[in-house]
């Protein structure tokens, strides 16, 4: 009797022995950015990637791809969703009627901060939990600064906008075109050419291009305007996460809303360092459009967040109600000093 019970423990413990091995196994995930290494979204992907790997004591290892090396931005929704990475960074606005609820959130609703706009889409995503993203696991939510103008005149009024052609992309693009400019689609990598070549005299886009891409060399003049940000989102692969010991989906899903809160931060002060760069070496002069262009800005802009309310209603979302959620939140984080 005694004999059977030391084998039956023997076998317990060679059994528990197996499980703890098999949990303790590292887990090697990659993850696919389609920007340059130095900007803000693989900025955030390398502190995920640290923080993971610290928080579950290595047992998971992140192998990080910047700059469209595994993933480009176009096919970064469905690479995940194939398997070709395990996580992937995308931005939804790139992706024109994938994403109807979040991309309420590029609508021109005055954020002032990436940190605000990070935590709005944040508490809509967690309260809405859009069927849109209901084929991966949504890790982690954020967006861009605010997007201003930047250009190689002045701009101190909506008339001077008037006919200037600007390099602006999808929701950007429609801004300048309502407001009297002449918007030009081109990728990124292109701009620079095409401002010194005179096809493009401006950019709409957030301030951190100034010193990230060294925009400040070709465009001497900012404009502060505030106008849309751009949502983006860190997904995983559905099988892949399905893969995953309990434990560390825990870790994952404890630093979601840390994440978004971190990468805001992070934006809003890069936003500061950038123009400093941009002031100190190339005398970068910065300017606000009166109040009255504001005001009168923001009626002509109506029109896109009438457009948006109305596709998300033929998708069958409840507009209106999303529309005022986000007004309820960022006055939340903005009463909060966000």
């Amino acid at each position: 009797m005694v004999k059977r019970i030391l084998v039956l423990g023997l076998v317990m413990f060679f059994l528990c022995s197996l499980c703890l091995r098999a949990e303790a196994k590292v887990i090697k995930l990659s993850y696919a950015n389609f920007p340059p290494a130095s900007t803000f979204p693989c900025v955030q992907m390398e502190r995920f990637k640290q923080e993971v790997e610290k928080r579950t004591n290595g047992q998971v290892i992140i192998q990080t791809y910047p700059g469209g090396t595994l993933l480009g931005a176009k096919n970064m929704f469905r690479g995940v969703i194939a398997g070709q990475a395990d996580i992937g960074c995308l931005v939804m606005s790139y992706q024109p009627g994938v994403f109807p609820l979040t991309t309420v959130c590029e609508l021109p609703l005055g954020f002032k901060s990436a940190k605000v706009a990070s935590m709005v889409l944040w508490e809509i995503f967690q309260k809405y939990h859009p069927k849109e993203f209901a084929r991966v696991k949504v890790l982690t939510v954020f967006t861009s600064a605010p997007s201003n103008l930047m250009s190689k005149k002045p701009i101190k009024s909506l008339k001077d906008l008037k006919g200037v052609p600007i390099r602006a992309a999808g929701a950007a693009g429609k801004i300048v075109e309502i407001l009297g400019g002449a918007p030009i689609a081109l990728p990124m990598s292109e701009t620079p050419e095409a401002i010194q070549k005179g096809v493009a005299k401006g950019l709409l886009t957030s301030f951190e291009v100034l010193k990230d891409l060294n925009f400040a060399a070709y465009l001497p003049y900012g404009t502060i305007t505030n106008f849309q940000v751009y949502p983006f989102a860190v997904v995983m692969n559905k099988d892949k996460w399905n893969s995953l010991p309990e434990r560390i989906k825990k870790v994952f899903n404890e630093l979601g809303k840390e994440q978004a809160l971190w990468t805001g931060r992070y934006m809003d002060n890069h936003i500061q360092e950038a123009l400093g760069y941009a002031k100190k070496k190339y005398g970068f002069k910065l300017f606000t459009l009166p109040q009255q262009d504001m005001d009168l800005a923001r009626e002509k802009l109506k029109i896109l967040i009438d457009n948006w309310k109305k596709r998300a209603e033929t998708k069958g979302l409840p507009a209106e109600k999303i529309l005022q959620d986000v007004y309820k939140f960022k006055a939340k984080y903005e009463q909060m000093g966000y």
